[in-house]
């Protein structure tokens, strides 16, 4: 078996830069699509509430998102952007599990598309970088990994989950104890309801 993954796929021949800029145009692409989704919602609403014409799939999905807005980390994307602005959607890109509302919040609160599309560059550069390189290296380990041994693979990732779920309850313990209350992992109380 050959141990390069270009050569797997028959792309041994193919430059590093046209991985980088198709990577680029995906997720340029997808961004700003969200983007749009995000406007599209804003004048959705207004026409959906100032009316009671129109498709009833319309009315349906915009009423879905409206509710996705007011999750948590809808809400989240939009304290980003209102806070860091574009710089936030600049550094979306090297997150995870939230790009998409940062993306989605930049249409929402209306962000100039011309500003938008000035921080998206640098970030959508630097995610197809990783992902051209590191990303799918990682990816192709694990796969090698799978086939020479799949419990190899689960261990590996009973291991990184076990990491992950230590930094997470260490982030909600100390949290907690900078709100000075007791942290309830999967379980949220109202502040008016009684405990």
């Amino acid at each position: 078996m050959d141990d390069d993954p270009l050569e797997a796929y028959r792309l041994a021949t193919l430059p590093l830069g046209i991985a980088v800029v198709a990577l680029f145009l995906i997720v340029l692409a997808r961004s700003h699509a969200t983007y749009w989704a995000g406007r599209g919602v804003t004048r959705g609403a207004k026409v959906v509430h100032d009316s009671d014409r129109g498709f009833t799939w319309w009315r349906t999905m915009i009423e879905h998102l409206e509710q996705w807005t007011s999750t948590r980390a809808a809400q989240r994307g939009l304290d980003l952007v209102r806070r860091w602005g574009p710089i936030a959607v600049t550094l979306a890109y090297l997150t995870v599990g939230v790009q998409t509302a940062v993306f989605a919040s930049a249409g929402l609160i209306k962000m100039p598309y011309g500003r938008f599309t000035l921080a998206s560059i640098p970030g959508a550069v630097a995610w197809a970088v990783i992902w051209a390189t590191v990303g799918f290296g990682a990816v192709w380990a694990g796969l090698a990994l799978f086939a020479r041994s799949p419990l190899a693979l689960l261990g590996v990732v009973a291991v990184v989950a076990l990491l992950v779920g230590w930094a997470v309850r260490r982030r909600l313990l100390r949290r907690a104890a900078d709100d000075g209350t007791e942290p309830h992992p999967g379980r949220h109380v109202a502040e008016d309801e009684p405990a």
